[in-house]
């Protein structure tokens, strides 16, 4: 099948990824735009593993008033450059991180920020709900695991359907702005404000 140029540009603007690797991937899936965006994921993501145990000590704080300034927000997401940390795109994913925590509520940014103590009661809370239900312990244990981590999809600021595209996550961005930006990007903290809570 020959992948018209318009294809392989689409593709490029969609992702930001190379011209040669947006063929290559539109060959790979026939042509079917959405089939490749996932091909060049995967790739990516293979290429981002590598890069997330670089330390990243550059980066910018972002910050995103909502609703009249009702809701604030400050983040800092870091990188490997400061040539990378003044790239317009990355401008873009850290106020567009800070939007999505406005919008969003996380508690933590990820699963490994999460106390213990709060872990130990989620899990206390369904074994409860499913004492009486005379379901084995292994399936019990099973319903556990399945509720934390819908618990981490609600409360993980990584772990969160990402608000302007719900079929990724937000260490699914990340991941593919490492791929990207050939650089590690950490979001290292964040504070949201909302008027009126504590």
């Amino acid at each position: 099948m020959t992948i018209s140029a318009g294809l392989v540009k689409e593709l490029r603007e969609r992702t930001g990824i190379g011209m040669m690797e947006c063929k290559k991937a539109l060959e790979e899936s026939n042509g079917d735009i959405g089939k490749a965006i996932t091909v060049l994921r995967k790739k990516g993501h293979a290429r981002a593993q590598k890069k997330m145990d670089r330390q990243a000590k550059e980066g910018a704080v972002g910050s995103y008033i909502h609703l009249n300034g009702k809701i604030g927000v400050l983040v800092e997401v870091n990188c490997e450059s400061d040539f990378v940390a003044r790239n317009e795109e990355f401008q873009a994913l850290v106020k567009n991180i800070a939007l999505h925590i406005a919008a969003a509520n996380p508690q933590y940014v990820s699963s490994e920020n999460v106390p213990q103590e709060i872990l130990e009661e989620e899990k206390e809370i369904v074994r409860e709900q499913f004492k009486d239900s005379g379901k084995p312990a292994e399936i019990i244990e099973k319903i556990v695991q399945g509720k934390l981590s819908k618990f981490y999809q609600e409360a993980c600021l990584l772990d969160q359907p990402y608000i302007k595209e719900d079929k990724m996550a937000v260490k699914e961005l990340v991941t593919a702005f490492i791929a990207k930006f050939g650089e590690n990007v950490v979001i290292s903290r964040f504070a949201r404000y909302e008027l009126g809570k504590s």
